[in-house]
């Protein structure tokens, strides 16, 4: 008895501790006094977010805006006028955008089978999906273009079939289908493993099929992480220089050019007006894509939090 009192006592003793710690903590805030922090103070934090900001984004975006600006709207209007630069554009946005909606469709696939199933090597081929970020664009690039090619191991059947995918439209698709599909994957992942599965089964006991389940329950969760994935993997697609420019052949006669070797071309001949015109459309198509991507997030926050 008198050992389970003096336990009770110390019990008391260290809840009151407690308590008085937080009630001073609380009468040092009411009354203005400066409490330790693990990171430095707003001043000082910001002045470092400001400065590494500014280093890394905001004077390379100023000098582009300064180069572009010094251009006459005539001169500006001939570089874009170009034939060639017109092409660029097109193929770098039209093979971006079909690479981005097959990363959605099979990047989905991807993540569901990542989440909802267990597997010898599932954790192998969950790190398997960081690959394009590690590997070098270059790499990557010199490989796919090997692999595809008329005597590599999957071009050669493909050329026996008729269907040529280095140097071709099809060749640029597929190194921007690598390089874009962790971007989906990776952001449809963390819902999935987020949703709820009572949601699931209250629409079974409801008599949904499985095709009604997916459609009407879980595709609506899905969809603003499905968007984000598919700007990101849509704006890195039209922006990649490493990886299709070994691919794509750049040929100006088919029309494989991209824009990014459109920008090389041009500062290799000392075309910085040419090249900051190019960059500044590029940073436009970039800003749009992101204001979108912000938009659908805002949305899916507000609607998660019923605000």
């Amino acid at each position: 008895m008198e050992d389970n009192q003096e336990v009770v006592k110390t019990e008391l003793n260290n809840s009151e501790g407690a308590s008085n710690e937080v009630e001073e903590t609380s009468k040092k805030r009411k009354t203005g006094k400066k409490t330790k922090r693990v990171i430095p103070g707003f001043g000082l934090s910001m002045g470092i977010v400001l400065a590494m900001l500014s280093i890394i984004i905001l004077i390379p975006l100023a000098s582009v805006l300064g180069y572009a600006f010094r251009l006459k709207p005539s001169d500006l209007s001939k570089i874009l006028s170009d034939s060639t630069v017109q092409w660029a554009f097109f193929t770098s946005i039209w093979t971006a955008f079909v690479a981005a909606v097959i990363n959605v469709i099979f990047g989905t696939i991807l993540a569901w089978v990542l989440v909802r199933y267990d597997f010898p090597g599932k954790r192998i081929i969950d790190g398997l999906i960081e690959v394009p970020f590690t590997l070098p664009t270059a790499v990557a690039g010199i490989t796919l273009s090997k692999m595809y090619s008329t005597t590599g191991e999957i071009g050669k059947p493909l050329s026996k079939l008729g269907l040529k995918v280095s140097y071709t439209h099809l060749g640029l698709i597929v190194a921007l289908v690598f390089i874009g599909i962790p971007f989906v994957v990776r952001a449809i992942q963390p819902v999935l493993e987020k949703f709820d599965s009572q949601y699931e089964e209250a629409a079974y006991m409801l008599g949904a099929t499985s095709r009604t389940t997916f459609t009407r329950v879980i595709l609506p969760e899905l969809r603003p992480a499905m968007i984000t994935g598919f700007g990101l993997a849509f704006a890195r697609g039209i922006g990649e220089y490493g990886s299709v420019i070994y691919i794509s052949g750049n040929s100006a006669k088919e029309h494989t050019q991209v824009v990014s070797y459109i920008i090389m071309q041009k500062l290799e001949r000392l075309d910085y007006s040419g090249a900051t015109a190019i960059a500044l459309i590029m940073l436009i198509i970039s800003f749009l894509l992101l204001l979108f991507i912000n938009i659908v997030q805002v949305r899916q926050s507000r609607r998660t939090n019923n605000i």
